[in-house]
Parts: structure tokens; C-alpha cells; sequence
């Protein structure tokens, strides 16, 4: 039997995290979990197989984080093949009630996190020619109204996925990232759970309902595996169709 590969998720407590986790150790990848709730990992951990998860809490926007992240991976499972940037948090607000602590803190957390971890994995990733999927959003592509700050990180995020990916393809390290639109998971709970705001949605997106983690994660995990072994650099919008609009208004109902 071929040696398992191993990946390191973050933000794996809940949502799109959480699915992808699952995903990885169901196609029978080693995975290391991290998120800042340790309870909630026990819990993803407690329904995956023993010897193939590895927990590793803390806030990825902290370097202690990301060194243990790397060598306790290494430590446990000998090398790493990939890493799935997922981690992230939204605050929302327009310019003048967005305080200057939530945005810098959502960097924190959405880009500076996503740099000191990949920093720290370069190493690893050389030796295995692995992969980078970073979980950006639509919200990274084109703006939203009240959302700013949010869209100055998942821009920063989707952009960064590209010069990353010029910067390493050469080594055989392709870098790409997943674009969704609205998810079902903790953060989006808001939305899902309030008739008037989903309708807003329907308005804009085709397949007229949010996203299931798990349908995310199956696209991540195409990024991280053989079949697309030729793509690199590339910002994948998995949004029902969001972004097939030019953004004029539905005269069709």
C-alpha cells in the first residue's frame, strides 16, 4: 500500500474546516487539525480514524502556532504533502464603524496567518513537492457592500495565492485557492437561518441555495490531489454561479 500523504487544515472546528478534514481522512490522508477551539477539534477527532489525525490548536495568526503546527506534523507523521489555509473570521461594517481592531485583527488571522504558515511549511512542501490550497471567497474577487475590511483580506488572499504560485510552481509546488459563496457553517448562521437575507441571495445566485461544507471540500480536495496535477495559480469560485453575473439586475425572475 502506497504511504499516506499528509495535510495540515486550519480552521478545522467547524464548517468548510471541518468538512475537508473529514474529506482528507476518508480518502485516507494523515491530517492534522488546528483551530483555536480545542474542544471542538476532540470532537472532529473523536470520528476519524486514531492514526491518521493529529491535533495542533491555537490561533494561526500566532507563531507559535505555526512552528507547532509544522514540527508536531513532522514529528507524527514524517513529512507534509499539503496545506489548506482555511482558518479566517468576518467582520463586517463600512468604512467609519469598522474599528481599526477588527480589521487588524481579521488580517491577523485571514492573510498574515496564511503567510506564516505556508513560510513555515516551504521546507516540507520542497521535500514532497506538495500543494497549497488556500480558502479565499467571492468576497475576494469582487466587493461587497458593508464588508471592506473583509474584502481587503480575502483580496489579499486571492491575489497572494497567485504570485505565491508563480513563485513555487518552479519547484513543483503548485499554490491555488477555493472562492466560495455562502456556505452553511457557523459563520454564515445569520444568513441561513434568516428568510429575508437568503431571498436577497436567491436573487443572485443560479443554483438558488448555499453550499454544503462537504461540496467545498470536495473541491479542495481535487486541488490537493493528482488529477490536478497541471493547475496552478488559479482563484476557483465554487459559488452556485455568484459570479457568472456581471451584476445587472434579474429581469427574469
Amino acid at each position: 500500500m502506497a504511504e499516506r500523504k499528509t495535510v495540515i487544515v486550519t480552521g478545522a472546528g467547524s464548517g468548510i474546516g471541518e468538512a475537508t478534514a473529514k474529506r482528507f481522512a476518508d480518502d485516507g490522508w494523515n491530517v492534522t487539525i488546528n483551530g483555536r477551539r480545542k474542544e471542538n477539534l476532540e470532537t472532529l477527532a473523536a470520528g476519524l480514524p486514531a492514526d491518521q489525525v493529529l491535533i495542533v490548536d491555537g490561533d494561526v495568526s500566532q507563531e507559535d502556532t505555526t512552528d507547532r503546527l509544522i514540527s508536531e506534523t513532522v514529528a507524527r507523521f514524517g513529512g507534509i504533502d499539503c496545506v489548506v489555509n482555511n482558518a479566517g473570521i468576518a467582520r463586517v461594517g463600512p468604512l467609519g464603524h469598522l474599528k481599526r481592531a477588527q480589521f487588524e485583527k481579521m488580517m491577523a488571522i485571514n492573510v498574515t496567518g496564511i503567510f506564516a504558515l505556508c513560510t513555515a511549511a516551504l521546507p516540507e512542501l520542497r521535500k514532497t513537492q506538495g500543494s497549497i490550497v488556500n480558502i479565499t471567497s467571492v468576497s475576494g474577487i469582487g466587493g461587497d457592500w458593508g464588508m471592506f475590511g473583509y474584502n481587503a483580506s480575502k483580496g489579499a488572499v486571492s491575489n497572494m495565492t497567485r504570485g505565491m504560485a508563480l513563485d513555487l510552481g518552479r519547484e513543483g509546488i503548485r499554490v491555488n485557492a477555493v472562492a466560495p459563496s455562502l456556505t452553511r457553517s457557523e459563520m454564515t448562521d445569520m444568513i441561513t437561518g434568516n428568510d429575508q437575507m437568503l431571498e436577497k441571495f436567491w436573487n443572485r445566485m443560479p443554483l438558488g441555495r448555499p453550499a454544503e461544507p462537504e461540496e467545498i471540500a470536495s473541491v479542495v480536495a481535487f486541488l490537493a490531489g493528482p488529477d490536478a496535477a497541471f493547475v496552478n495559480g488559479v482563484v476557483l469560485p465554487v459559488d452556485g454561479g455568484v459570479t457568472a453575473s456581471n451584476g445587472q439586475p434579474n429581469f427574469g425572475g
